[in-house]
């Protein structure tokens, strides 16, 4: 699957993306690359600077504690916050060993993918509601949804959804598309994306507009729903809508996507990290309701030597995390040069 971002946003110093995808005889597509590409270059980037020794995979974080250090037999005492990291590491065979480490300084990069946002209707938990793609890609390996079976449901209007369409179109599994906004709503993500950057996308978006339930379609495959209520599941899989006029729809399914966005996990910090938020009453979302920050360092707020960076600070393009990580390491390096010989 091809990345939202352009390859050249993604690369880090010294080693040009497009130059990796050259040597290595990939082609990028409208200045993008795929997003196994990506992951590839990445790895191949921490061998090559010899970052391995920095890295600990199969880790495992379930908890950070912060407290002011104990002083030194000497009597002095730094000032700074020690974090407490404790967790666990998953070996080769699946055995785990626990960790804990201390550090001065900590830097929250775990993105918004941890817990998807559900909907909250009777029905959510039945085995062929889903609410990730990888479903989708595992019923299709699997022959559990082919072009023969019912519909396969997807219901959102952002890019996940976008990406979820476009994959079960490209293998002739039907679709419903079922979104709460109008199609031509102005905060729809569709009109913030160049057209011709992303086709796909804005393929998509006209599919939405032209291909309602509603009306005549010039393709088949594919319906959406636009600002239709999904009121419940059904066991036998089938879904209860209700239209913009109050009229109810059943439709029979093969398969239900939910994606309508996701939230962070932050359960490894004391409250989950509710305090860290803009505003602390409300849930943390990168959207709405990002970690409060500082502009020039990207460190929290209310806690000393607490750093948030990429989604959970509100960048939600990754040509923005490269900006954010610099601020913190510009903000890191500071501090050293601060420390008495």
């Amino acid at each position: 699957m091809v990345t939202l971002s352009q390859g050249q946003w993604m690369g880090l110093p010294d080693l040009e993306v497009k130059d990796w995808m050259r040597r290595k005889r990939r082609g990028l597509r409208n200045s993008r690359a795929t997003a196994g590409d990506i992951a590839h270059y990445y790895r191949d980037y921490v061998n090559k600077k010899g970052l391995g020794q920095s890295f600990v995979s199969g880790a495992v974080v379930t908890a950070v504690e912060w407290g002011i250090p104990e002083p030194s037999g000497s009597g002095a005492q730094d000032p700074s916050p020690l974090f407490q990291v404790s967790g666990f590491l998953t070996a080769e065979d699946q055995s785990q060993q626990p960790f804990s480490l201390c550090a001065h300084n900590v830097v929250l990069a775990t993105g918004t993918s941890d817990s998807p946002a559900r909907l909250g209707i009777p029905g959510e938990t039945l085995p062929f509601v889903h609410h990730e793609l990888s479903a989708l890609e595992v019923a299709i390996r699997a022959g559990t949804v082919t072009p023969d079976s019912d519909p396969v449901l997807i219901i959102g209007a952002g890019l996940s959804a976008a990406d979820a369409v476009l994959y079960a179109r490209h293998y002739n599994i039907l679709v419903i598309h079922a979104f709460r906004r109008p199609v031509d709503d102005p905060g729809l993500v569709f009109n913030q994306l160049p057209k011709m950057l992303y086709p796909e996308y804005h393929k998509v978006h006209q599919m939405m507009r032209e291909q309602s339930i509603l009306s005549p379609s010039p393709y088949e495959g594919y319906r959406s729903l636009p600002e239709h209520q999904l009121l419940l599941f059904k066991e036998d899989r089938q879904a209860l809508f209700q239209d913009p006029q109050g009229l109810h729809k059943v439709f029979g399914l093969s398969l239900v996507l939910v994606l309508i966005g996701s939230h962070p996990d932050l359960s490894f910090l004391p409250g989950a990290g509710a305090h860290l938020a803009v505003d602390p009453d409300q849930p943390l979302s990168a959207k709405r309701n990002p970690i409060d920050v500082e502009p020039f360092t990207y460190q929290s707020t209310q806690q000393e030597g607490l750093y948030a960076v990429g989604p959970l600070a509100g960048d939600n393009f990754v040509r923005f995390v490269q900006g954010g990580a610099l601020a913190v390491a510009s903000s890191l390096l500071r501090k050293e040069a601060r420390k008495p010989p």
